[in-house]
């Protein structure tokens, strides 16, 4: 019995030694990631650190951490951020984003998030080059305002991306129940169009190659960059407006795409009211677009509904025999 009690208390101080040195070590590694951040041009703070969670876990709390990327005019900051791993393995972490507002910066434009039980599961290989396994957001009721209104809310957000069999190649999907673009984008679509406050289905179904595996490379050297993509399924539904998309196309070392995507929308002589209630399409280009989309409903036998093919090639984009313009770039910063 003495030797058990004996071997308990050696087992318990060597996992307490353990927990406080991995700890410490954890501590380090985030507060030396912001310093390179630092040297690196970025704005990358917090007030405070600190961990708890004994025996089991590791718990990590920044206090009022910021970060700002100056080459791309990206910014964000909140109150907190909780890093939660269990001790025996760092490289599986839950992310907990507070409840307040987390403020989102691109160049001058500023807008604020706040969602519940917002968290994000990291999951890293075991190895020296920590490659991503699965990255995986997930939210309650959320919504962002803007310096105009409210831009977007919905009652939950699923976004993940989950490696796959090759390891270059993930899988991307994105649902967002009773998703609603808010007061001032169902305003400027204007009220003839007759809009439920949320769309019925917001869906994303995408598996993307990319020139690397994501791993601490991506944070170190730079992105990794998509090669192919291959759309599955992308589909939106608000009210009786419709719009499915599925298609694949590769992307070159210059970021420019080549391939297709066939575009099903419904009832879209609202959806062109609605674009051009939203100012996306100027009145000059109004009468033309729409005998174009006409002509191309009628094409396909139903005159409700179009069912087109936007097709990318020599950094151009048709739609079905038209051309749309140059095709936008593909690429990561």
């Amino acid at each position: 019995m003495i030797r058990l009690l004996k071997l308990g208390v050696a087992v318990g101080l060597i996992w307490s030694l353990y927990w406080y040195g991995a700890a410490y070590s954890l501590r380090q590694g985030i507060s030396g990631w912001f310093q390179v951040q630092q040297q690196r041009g970025w704005q990358a703070d917090f007030a405070d650190i600190s961990t708890s969670g004994y025996p089991m876990r590791h718990i990590t709390t920044l206090t009022s951490p910021a970060l700002a990327d100056p080459s791309n005019g990206t910014a964000w900051r909140a109150d907190w951020l909780h890093l939660d791993n269990p001790a025996i393995w760092p490289g599986r972490q839950t992310i907990q984003f507070p409840p307040t507002a987390q403020r989102l910066s691109y160049f001058d434009r500023t807008v604020v998030l706040q969602a519940k039980g917002m968290t994000t599961d990291l999951h890293l290989a075991p190895g020296i080059d920590l490659q991503v396994q699965r990255l995986a957001l997930n939210s309650g009721p959320w919504q962002i305002d803007g310096a105009a209104g409210q831009v977007a809310q919905a009652q939950a957000l699923t976004v993940s991306m989950v490696q796959t069999d090759q390891p270059e190649t993930y899988q991307f999907d994105v649902v967002a129940p009773e998703f609603s673009p808010g007061e001032f984008a169902r305003r400027s679509a204007g009220s003839d169009a007759a809009l439920p406050d949320s769309f019925q289905s917001l869906q994303l179904d995408m598996q993307v190659r990319f020139d690397r595996p994501w791993d601490r490379r991506a944070l170190e050297d730079r992105r990794p960059q998509p090669v192919e993509i291959n759309l599955k399924l992308g589909r939106a539904e608000w009210g009786a407006l419709s719009l499915f998309a599925t298609g694949a196309v590769t992307v070159d070392g210059n970021g420019v795409p080549t391939g297709r995507i066939a575009f099903k929308a419904e009832n879209w002589r609202d959806m062109l009211a609605v674009l051009q209630g939203s100012g996306a399409i100027p009145q000059i280009a109004l009468e033309p677009t729409a005998r174009i989309l006409n002509m191309l409903s009628s094409i396909s036998g139903n005159p409700n509904a179009l069912d087109v093919e936007l097709t990318l090639k020599n950094g151009r984009v048709n739609l079905g025999p038209f051309p749309l313009g140059p095709a936008p770039f593909i690429y990561l910063r």
